[in-house]
């Protein structure tokens, strides 16, 4: 791990990622990650996370972590409650959902589409399909092609390829087509994630901000991914997981170990816990 670059002020809020980084890469929460987001709600720290995962498929974190903050789907596209009632959400614009489909085809990567409460695909043998069912625990519905009602719900659509170097020019394509009427970026070296504008994680940062009254320099992020490094720019301190690639790692206030070596619970032991002078484990306020 890195030396602290320490924050400018005192850490009120942690909000992570939740693959690649709060989780290995089994899926697992270990126990020390788990024991280290009770320190931290001990010490009067919020703890929240984000993914690129639909809220149900964060379901299973809720008890273990025991949440209490509003929960952010679909890199913030769907806001929830721990009870899964939904606060706000953002649906992409259908020419935009559209045109984000027609280009990530048309670069030879499979697609999906997640409405609010679904997730569509054409090929259930597709890669990555399996995995995904079995992270997010629930099924796909399989559909022959994404018509205009189920475009007009999307609240993300993904690219998936294993051809890695594809994902990433696909990524700056969409970007570019799409410019400001959607949010792209990958969420996993194999899928680009497409959302409304407003639903990134740089946003996250800003909602959370605002429902929980902490400013912004009081938040500390942390993440893996190219997708995490916009909330990385909107909080006062960042760190980016020892998994990650070197540009997200160069954009960081800090790097951790990997998520398959206890690197959030040791970024939390000392870089956040330790600041305030409390150990995993310890129930003091």
């Amino acid at each position: 791990m890195t030396n602290p670059k320490q924050p400018a002020s005192k850490i009120s809020l942690v909000l992570a990622d939740v693959d690649g980084a709060l989780v290995t890469q089994d899926k697992v929460l270990t126990d020390r990650a788990a024991k280290a987001v009770k320190a931290l709600q001990a010490a009067g720290i919020h703890f929240a996370i984000t993914s690129g995962r639909p809220p149900r498929g964060m379901a299973m974190l809720i008890a273990p972590l025991g949440l209490k903050t509003p929960i952010a789907g679909f890199n913030g596209g769907v806001f929830v409650q721990p009870d899964m009632s939904v606060i706000e959400s953002h649906t992409l614009d259908p020419a935009a959902a559209k045109q984000a489909v027609d280009l990530i085809l048309g670069e030879k990567l499979d697609v999906w589409v997640y409405t609010s409460d679904e997730w569509l695909i054409r090929d259930p043998d597709a890669p990555h399909v399996a995995r995904e069912a079995w992270t997010v625990k629930f099924d796909a519905k399989v559909v022959p092609e994404f018509t205009k009602k189920h475009l007009a719900h999307a609240v993300k659509v993904v690219g998936i390829s294993d051809e890695l170097d594809r994902v990433a020019a696909c990524e700056k394509k969409v970007q570019n087509e799409l410019g400001e009427s959607a949010s792209a970026a990958r969420s996993q070296a194999y899928y680009l994630d497409v959302t409304h504008p407003q639903a990134n994680k740089g946003t996250v940062v800003t909602a959370l901000s605002k429902t929980l009254n902490v400013p912004a320099e009081r938040i500390a992020t942390l993440g893996d991914m190219p997708n995490d490094v916009l909330m990385f720019r909107k909080s006062g301190f960042s760190i980016a997981m020892g998994n990650a690639s070197d540009d997200v790692k160069s954009q960081a206030s800090v790097v951790t170990d990997s998520n398959e070596n206890e690197g959030f619970a040791k970024a939390m032991e000392r870089f956040i816990l330790g600041r305030a002078g409390k150990g995993v484990g310890d129930g003091s306020q």
